[in-house]
């Protein structure tokens, strides 16, 4: 039995799995680029089949693309949508840095299963499927789409419930006073709850700073076709796109803009990653606050209880690790260096193409994802059963020198200092 149909392409005969519905190129590609441990994200390819989606009703409304095959494309890609066939988007990530082989792959796809509707060849992955666009406008509209969906429906919500929890925390702690530390040493008092307070204003800044980057995503490059001059787009086009568009996601993408920036500069891609990067930092020094604070529990800071997941040790009895600190803490080095490659890829393009849009999107995926999970498992798994040692906080704050602090204005900083440092060497 023959499990092979060939195809052809403009380069000739190519042999394609026959249970596989991509053609010529996406087989070609396959080959070329057997690089087959970072696969496209299912997340861009899906953002892509919308994209065709959108452009079929287009192209239909400007009357270039009959109602028939608007309604198989349509069909096929609502297919596609519906979570079947993704074991047919096959290629590597890397790949032509402008996503070419990927869209090929969609074009492909989407091509056979309308053809396989209508049980006749009707419709072709370029001239259908992919009239009046080009790679060059598709991916990066697609790299918005996907990255504004993962922010908004995955990397808030998530952040949501961490601020939720730290603020509830804020509340429980609010009359618990603890031992200030600056530099690492000792300060002057403040309550558990202030402390927590500014976890949640500074995440609310986050939270505000990530969605004001999300403007800057629903800018599209589609209608800029090859180079941005919109080439074989038909009069119109543009008015059709912003409601197809609009109908297919149910976000008010915007198509009027200067394709030329849109498909050389990636600038709300990394409008977007610096965002996160900044939101790695301040999670970094939160996450780290409480591993310190949750040290001990005797010979350490012992302020916080941290709950006991799995016992930490392989050899030491009784031991609790601050396992989900640890865990996040490598996400978010992970995430701060993808998102450092995503900035940096914004510097490769040339002329009127950026050549590095799967490896930033391939990154923002990656990272989106890691992020949203490690928030949420950190708010479940550690936030949600922290608890303070009072007891501990007590004595820490009965034995702080600083809070002579609070005798400056009566009796001078001079005399003060020769108090606290009398304290200090008679142990008192």
């Amino acid at each position: 039995m023959n499990n092979y149909r060939i195809e052809k392409d403009s380069l000739g005969e190519i042999a394609v799995p026959s249970e596989m519905y991509y053609g010529a190129q996406t087989q070609r590609a396959l080959e070329n680029f057997p690089i087959q441990n970072h696969l496209m994200p299912i997340d861009q390819i899906l953002s892509m089949v919308m994209v065709k989606k959108a452009c079929a009703i287009a192209n239909h409304q400007c009357g270039v693309l009959p109602t028939n095959k608007k309604e198989l494309i349509v069909w096929a890609c609502d297919e596609i949508l519906s979570g079947k066939y993704h074991e047919q988007f096959v290629l590597s990530v890397y790949q032509s840095g402008s996503g070419t082989q990927s869209n090929m792959n969609v074009n492909e796809v989407i091509a056979h299963l309308a053809n396989e509707k209508a049980g006749a060849a009707l419709i072709h992955p370029n001239d259908d499927v992919n009239k009046s666009q080009s790679t060059n406008d598709v991916f990066p509209s697609a790299m918005h789409l996907t990255t504004h969906q993962l922010l908004s429906n995955r990397v808030l919500p998530a952040l949501d419930q961490m601020i939720n929890q730290l603020s509830t925390l804020e509340d429980n702690f609010k009359d618990i006073l603890k031992a200030g530390r600056t530099h690492l040493q000792d300060a002057t008092n403040l309550t558990l709850g202030q402390e927590f307070s500014g976890y949640v204003s500074g995440l609310l800044v986050h939270r505000q700073l990530i969605i004001d980057s999300l403007k800057g995503l629903e800018e599209l490059a589609l209608g800029g076709s090859a180079v941005g001059t919109g080439i074989n787009t038909p009069q119109g086009y543009l008015e059709a796109l912003e409601k197809a568009i609009l109908e297919v996601t149910g976000t008010n993408y915007r198509v009027h803009n200067n394709k030329f920036e849109q498909l050389s500069l990636k600038i709300g891609m990394v409008h977007t990653a610096s965002t996160i990067k900044s939101l790695t930092t301040s999670l970094y020094k939160i996450v780290n606050d409480l591993r310190f604070m949750s040290s001990g529990p005797r010979l350490g800071y012992g302020e916080l209880s941290i709950p006991a997941n799995e016992p930490g040790s392989s050899i030491m009895p009784g031991k609790v690790n601050p396992t989900q600190c640890e865990s996040m803490l490598m996400v978010l080095l992970n995430v701060s260096g993808n998102m450092d490659t995503l900035m940096l890829a914004n510097s490769q393009g040339n002329f009127e193409l950026n050549v590095m849009m799967p490896l930033m999107i391939e990154k923002m995926v990656i990272s989106t994802h890691l992020l949203s999970d490690s928030i949420n498992s950190f708010t479940d798994n550690c936030l949600k059963g922290l608890r303070a040692n009072e007891e501990k906080l007590k004595q820490n704050v009965e034995a702080n020198l600083m809070s002579a602090t609070s005798l400056n204005p009566i009796l001078g900083y001079e005399v003060v200092a020769e108090i606290v440092k009398e304290a200090y060497e008679s142990q008192r």
